[in-house]
């Protein structure tokens, strides 16, 4: 019997609910790493901005847009972790709830809620932060394992502070003294964002993602790629420690940006074409950035600029219709 319906024709069991959660499980590993090298502080970050994100979300779709209650469908809950993530340990509960606004009702509610949204919220959270509150957000905690109580830390630079200002003159025995080893770069015992230092925690919610389908591989690949290739040629060309290609990806926040900020549905193009394109600009604009402007740190601004571009790239690089000649 032929049974005619409407699209779609292919069922599954993931919905947004059990996508956010493998999301959030994904993310988990980064926390845990977050509260072992950062201490409780890290946790009450964690913890204020998944309760600000989910408490915003309910309270404002209630009583000002007058909408159905989503925040038992894990995204509010994403985006505090990917916002906590994104933010220093040191920086004061009150500036979280700040971000914590901006991200979902001024980055996600105002554009119509979930899928709606023109850019990635957490990102928007912490740019606005970021831009309001540079002291506090460019302040960095050291790196101690295991101790929980210290609530008054000594801070220092992070791994892309000091190449940012390393110039030709600069002696190799200071660069060498300064800059933490590739393996304290992978496990995270490096100066940085709750949530960005661990290149090896991150790597496992990137696994976890690929097991469950939730992403593929396509922008955590060529976007990393990518900053790989420009800076390996220029280190090659120049010898310059500041190009170091292993440095720009297991420092910063390229880790972080290209496995679970750059993989948003909402913000990301739809059709395989569009997210390498898609990947290797942010890839390029995380690289111009980072050696060429007065941040050190590129990422949140290269993801958020090709966000303005994904309906474009939808538009233009639309996969080919079923029965179409090329």
């Amino acid at each position: 019997m032929l049974k005619i319906s409407t699209a779609p024709h292919m069922q599954t069991n993931q919905d947004t609910k059990s996508l956010m959660r493998d999301v959030a499980i994904a993310l988990l590993p980064a926390a845990l790493v977050g509260v072992l090298f950062f201490g409780i502080n890290a946790l009450l970050v964690i913890l204020t901005s998944v309760a600000a994100c989910a408490g915003f979300e309910y309270l404002f779709n209630r009583y000002c847009f007058h909408k159905e209650n989503t925040v038992t469908d894990f995204s509010a809950i994403v985006t505090g972790l990917l916002l906590a993530y994104n933010l220093p340990s040191s920086i004061p509960l009150w500036m979280v709830l700040v971000g914590a606004f901006m991200a979902i009702v001024v980055g996600k509610l105002c554009y119509g809620g979930l899928g709606k949204n023109i850019f990635n919220p957490a990102l928007v959270g912490r740019v606005f932060l970021f831009i309001s509150f540079p002291v506090q957000m460019t302040s960095w905690p050291k790196p101690e394992f295991l101790k929980f109580l210290d609530l008054d830390g000594q801070t220092g630079a992070t791994t892309l502070g000091i190449l940012k200002h390393i110039d030709g003159q600069t002696s190799a025995t200071y660069i060498n003294a300064k800059l933490p080893s590739y393996f304290d770069m992978f496990i995270g015992n490096i100066g940085g964002c709750i949530g960005e230092v661990s290149a090896l925690a991150l790597l496992l919610g990137l696994a976890y993602m690929l097991w469950r389908r939730v992403i593929t591989w396509h922008i955590p690949f060529y976007y990393i790629g990518t900053v790989f290739a420009i800076t390996g040629l220029m280190w090659l060309i120049t010898g310059d420690v500041r190009y170091d290609p292993l440095t720009h990806i297991l420092s910063g926040g390229l880790m972080l940006g290209a496995i679970f900020m750059a993989t948003d549905y909402t913000t990301s193009p739809m059709s395989k074409k569009g997210q390498i394109l898609f990947a290797v600009c942010c890839g390029i604009l995380t690289v111009i950035i980072r050696l060429y402007s007065a941040y050190p740190e590129g990422v949140s601004f290269a993801i958020l600029i090709m966000n303005a571009f994904v309906p474009l790239i939808d538009k233009y690089m639309q996969p080919r219709l079923y029965g179409q000649r090329r």
